[in-house]
C-alpha cells in the first residue's frame, strides 16, 4: 500500500484545518456560539465561558475534503463517510440547540439516540450489501468466532454508540481529545495498511490531519472548542475504521483511554444511584485529576502518553510491530 498517499492525506487535511480555523472562529464568535461551562466543574474552567465552540465544523470540513480527494470510492468509503458525517450531524444539532435555544442539554437523550441509531442502521445496510464478514477476531491470537448477522449487526450498532459516546466524554480539557484521537487514529492507520484497506488508511489519515490542525487552535489556552459536532464525528470515524478493518475488539486496547473515560462515567452514575456515593470527585475521569490538583497540561500530557502506550500495545497484539 502507498504509505506516501496516507502522509499526503494527513498533510493536506492538516493544512485545510489550519486555513479553515481562522476563517470559522471569528464567525462562531460573531454568532455568539460560545461555550457554556459547568459551574460544578473545575473552577479554572469558568474563564473559558464564551470561548467559541462548534469548532468541530473545522474538523469535518478538512476531513471530508481530504478523504473525498484521496480515497478510493467503494462501500467502505461510504460506510466511513456516513459514520463520520452522520454522527457529526447529530452532534452539530445537539450543539446548535444548546447554544441558540439556550438549552443546557441540547437534544434529549431519546432524540440523540434515535439519530445515532438511524445512521448506524444505514451503515449496517451498507455492510450487509457488501457481504461484510460477521466474524470477530480476538486481538493477539489467531482465534475468531462468527456470530452471524443476527448477533453481529446489533453488536456493531452498540459498539458505535459506545465508541462515539466514549470519545465524546473524553472532550473536556484543552487539546485532550485532539491528541488522544490522533494517536489512536495513527495506530488504526497502520492497522488499515496491514489489512490493505486503502480507504480506511486514507480515512484515518484525513482525520489525523484534521484533528492536528484543529489542535493548533485548541491547545491550552484554547481559542476554540470542537463541541459534539467534532467529538461524535471523530468517534464515528474511529468506530467505522475498526469495523471495516475487522479490528472491532482491538478498539478496547487502541482506544483504551476512551474506554476508561466511558467506564468512569458509568461507574460514577451506578455508584451514586445504588450507594449514594461518588467514586470520583467528578466524571469523566480527567476532571477527577483536575480536581485533585493536576494542571490541564499535566492531565493532557499524561493521557497522551498513556494513549501512546496503549496504541503500541494494540499494534503489537495486531502483529503490527
Amino acid at each position: 500500500m502507498d504509505f506516501s498517499l496516507v502522509l499526503l492525506t494527513i498533510g493536506v487535511s492538516f493544512i485545510l484545518a489550519v486555513i479553515a480555523a481562522p476563517l470559522c472562529i471569528p464567525v462562531l464568535r460573531r454568532l455568539k456560539f460560545g461555550q457554556q461551562v459547568r459551574t460544578e466543574g473545575p473552577q479554572s474552567h469558568l474563564k473559558k465561558a464564551g470561548t467559541p465552540t462548534m469548532g468541530g465544523i473545522i474538523i469535518m470540513i478538512a476531513f471530508t475534503l481530504a478523504f473525498m480527494k484521496f480515497s478510493v470510492i467503494n462501500t467502505d468509503f461510504y460506510v466511513m463517510l456516513v459514520a463520520t458525517l452522520g454522527f457529526g450531524l447529530v452532534g452539530f444539532l445537539d450543539d446548535y440547540i444548546k447554544i441558540v435555544f439556550k438549552r443546557s442539554l441540547g437534544l434529549t437523550a431519546k432524540q440523540k439516540l434515535i439519530g445515532q441509531l438511524v445512521f448506524s442502521a444505514i451503515i449496517c445496510i451498507l455492510l450487509i450489501s457488501n457481504g461484510h464478514s460477521t466474524a470477530l477476531g480476538i486481538p493477539g491470537t489467531n482465534l475468531s468466532f462468527d456470530w452471524g448477522g443476527i448477533f453481529y449487526y446489533p453488536f456493531i450498532t452498540i459498539m458505535m454508540l459506545a465508541v462515539t459516546n466514549a470519545v465524546n466524554f473524553t472532550d473536556g480539557v484543552d487539546g485532550l481529545l485532539s491528541g488522544v484521537s490522533a494517536i489512536a487514529l495513527g495506530a488504526y492507520a497502520v492497522v488499515a495498511m496491514q489489512a490493505t484497506s486503502l480507504s480506511a488508511a486514507v480515512c484515518a489519515g484525513a482525520m489525523i490531519g484534521a484533528v492536528l490542525g484543529f489542535l493548533v487552535f485548541n491547545a491550552h489556552p484554547a481559542r476554540v472548542f470542537m463541541g459534539d459536532a467534532g467529538s461524535l464525528g471523530i468517534g464515528g470515524a474511529i468506530s467505522a475504521i475498526a469495523i471495516v478493518t475487522k479490528s472491532e475488539l482491538l478498539f478496547l486496547v487502541i482506544g483504551g483511554i476512551f474506554v476508561i473515560e466511558l467506564l468512569s462515567v458509568v461507574l460514577q452514575v451506578a455508584s451514586f444511584k445504588t450507594r449514594g456515593k461518588r467514586i470520583f470527585k467528578m466524571s469523566p475521569i480527567h476532571h477527577h485529576f483536575e480536581l485533585s490538583g493536576w494542571s490541564e497540561w499535566r492531565v493532557v500530557i499524561s493521557f497522551w502518553a498513556a494513549g501512546l502506550v496503549l496504541a503500541f500495545i494494540g499494534l503489537y497484539l495486531n502483529k503490527g510491530l
